[in-house]
């Protein structure tokens, strides 16, 4: 029985200790849900930092589902993971990065710096600075070797040609990736080859003999200049593009080199102080070391696709660009300071010097920069005629005793333009349609600006006169003198229509001279001044016979002479003289009327009333029977009411 209720209390007691058991299990059930809810968040949280450890590195995570698709997501993940810490022991330090970069292994240090970037935590930040010291490098080694060290820093410059293309390759792998562009825009080495490219250009330009052309730079200074080019600066190219070559870096040295140059050509050229046979020489040279082609430069089986080729070309286009804009601004320059007003125009000779010069010095060149150049003259010289006729308008707008001078040197310089077209027609080719437009321009300009001198001549004698018989000194001289001066200046050049306008001021200057002297002879006062007006006449008759013969020559005699006729008249000794010398005055002024020879009668001193009588009937016998000619002087010569000094008329 006590065995029994021993067994019992046994089994009592194991139940009992089950109890508790289970109490205590009870109890910690919460605990290890709770930390398998941990557990569970940490697996989830290791499958989004593996996800995008694979999406960093997708060549991993395709090789991970292909290596066993069966494995359940943790093992994947943890094989993973245990495969990321064996690749992180295979890296090797960053003493050994820096190693490869001191030692110029930059190819060999790449790929490292480019895993410790991926790796995360601090990397990032660490592989910046590599990249940094990485660059340095390089950039030291290009510089060693444009400076003569090619042959010592071969083996580092071909690992900078490494660095490039491994930098390449890495950018195209971005590209292609799901990652997009976003990345490789950010990412350091994507400026490499703008770095290198830059560093070259700095380095060339540095190396390029110095020359800044000046006001007083002659050509002499820059064939010197050029010559040193061509001696030292280009040799040099040649010599370096070897190394540069081997490295794989020939693109980018070729395009450093044509900048450095293209810009030193262009502050040539572009230079104010540059003049046209500076810029020629500039552009010949180019032209030079185009057709040389010699190294690499030109060799001679480049094609014309060749960034080598296309570049020099370029160069040479720009150069021939700035040359024809240096022609056409001292064409303009030229043509401006020929028709100065104020100044003694040039002669068409002259002119043409100007407008060929440059054509002439281009021919020996190229036909084609000839034919380039001849056509930038033609088209300036146009220009230059539109910009005249704005200045003629400008002329023509005022009126004055100094315009008379202005006008005439405008009628001049027509005339000079007129014939310098003729010949550049026969020069350059201009076509049929702009040498009919040229030669209306002209016309049309010549005549308004004849038009505008003959009126200004009319108002400013007639403003003389006025009072010319009254004071002693009226300005009429002053006129006479000017023409005089402008007549004179173009005695050399006498077209037709020169001698067709030197006739027209002369008629104009008589008629107003005439209409003058007998609105004077119808005053009260002329009696008392009847010697003073006689002397006059003939001071002014002796002034306006020598100007006129001396600008028309031989042909002067051929021009009526009516003050001459009115002095021969109101001179002549008595009445029967004076009927002698009315008769010539009948054929040669048909116009005259009653009221002009009865005005002209006042000024003869003792004329006797009988006398006067009779020469009025001859007059009047004789009037209407000579034919008339196409120029009268009469016809519009006015004789304004006074008080006649006799009461016969």
């Amino acid at each position: 029985m006590k065995k029994i209720k021993r067994s019992r209390a046994a089994f009592m007691g194991r139940g009992h200790k089950r109890e508790k058991g289970a109490e205590e299990n009870a109890k910690m059930l919460p605990k290890a849900k709770e930390s398998e809810k941990q557990e569970t968040k940490w697996v989830e949280k290791l499958k989004i930092s593996v996800c995008n450890l694979v999406e960093t590195v997708p060549g991993r995570k395709k090789a991970a589902v292909k290596k066993d698709k069966s494995k359940n997501e943790a093992v994947n993940l943890l094989e993973m993971k245990t495969d990321r810490k064996e690749e992180e022991g295979k890296m090797p330090t960053e003493e050994t990065i820096r190693g490869f970069i001191k030692q110029g292994k930059f190819s060999e240090a790449c790929p490292h710096i480019f895993d410790l970037e991926q790796s995360g935590n601090d990397g990032v930040g660490k592989s910046e600075s590599f990249y940094t010291l990485l660059d340095e490098q390089m950039w030291s080694v290009v510089r060693g070797a444009l400076g003569g060290s090619d042959g010592m820093l071969l083996q580092q410059l071909q690992s900078v040609g490494k660095s490039l293309k491994w930098q390449k390759q890495k950018k195209e792998e971005w590209l292609s990736s799901e990652q997009g562009m976003e990345p490789a825009s950010t990412w350091h080495p994507n400026f490499w080859g703008k770095d290198l490219e830059k560093e070259l250009t700095q380095c060339w330009t540095a190396q390029i003999p110095h020359f800044i052309p000046t006001r007083d730079t002659d050509e002499a200074a820059l064939k010197q200049h050029l010559s040193q080019l061509e001696t030292t600066f280009l040799p040099s190219l040649e010599h370096r593009s070897c190394a540069f070559k081997e490295a794989g870096l020939l693109i980018p040295y070729t395009q450093s080199y044509h900048a450095s140059l293209s810009s030193h050509l262009s502050a040539l050229t572009d230079s104010e102080h540059c003049t046209f046979s500076q810029g020629l020489l500039v552009y010949e040279w180019c032209l030079k070391v185009y057709k040389r082609g010699s190294g690499m430069w030109l060799g001679p089986k480049q094609s014309s696709q060749d960034s080598d080729v296309q570049s020099l070309m370029w160069i040479i286009l720009k150069t021939e660009e700035k040359l024809l804009a240096v022609a056409q601004k001292e064409v303009g320059k030229a043509l401006n300071e020929a028709f100065d007003t104020g100044k003694t125009p040039c002669t068409d000779a002259a002119i043409i010097q100007i407008l060929t010069e440059k054509t002439k010095a281009a021919q020996h060149i190229s036909e084609s920069l000839r034919e380039k150049v001849e056509a930038v003259c033609l088209e300036e010289y146009l220009s230059f005629l539109d910009g005249y006729e704005n200045k003629v308008r400008s002329v023509l707008q005022h009126d004055g005793f100094h315009e008379i001078c202005s006008s005439f040197q405008i009628i001049e310089n027509v005339f000079i333009l007129r014939n310098v077209w003729y010949k550049l027609t026969y020069l350059c080719s201009a076509s049929t349609d702009q040498d009919v437009k040229m030669k209306r321009f002209i016309d049309r300009m010549e005549d308004e600006i004849t038009e505008h001198f003959l009126q200004t001549i009319t108002s400013e004698v007639k403003r003389t006169l006025k009072d010319h018989f009254r004071k002693s000194d009226s300005g009429f001289r002053r006129i006479l003198e000017l023409l005089n001066q402008s007549f004179l200046m173009f005695k050399k050049k006498k077209p037709d229509k020169y001698q067709a306008l030197v006739k027209s001021v002369n008629n104009i200057i008589t008629k107003e001279y005439v209409e003058a002297l007998l609105t004077t002879s119808r005053k009260s006062s002329v009696r008392r001044r009847r010697k003073q007006i006689v002397s006059k006449m003939e001071e002014d008759h002796r002034m306006l016979h020598t100007i006129f013969k001396e600008c028309l020559g031989p042909t002067a005699g051929a021009l009526k002479d009516l003050i001459k006729a009115i002095l021969g008249l109101i001179q002549a000794p008595d009445a029967e003289g004076m009927k002698i010398a009315l008769l010539p005055i009948f054929s040669q002024f048909p116009d005259l009327r009653e009221e002009h020879l009865s005005a002209v009668l006042n000024i003869k001193e003792s004329l006797r009333r009988e006398d006067r009588v009779a020469l009025l009937r001859i007059f009047r016998d004789n009037c209407g029977k000579t034919e008339t000619e196409s120029s009268l002087l009469f016809e519009d010569i006015e004789v304004k009411p006074g008080t006649c000094c006799c009461f016969c008329c």
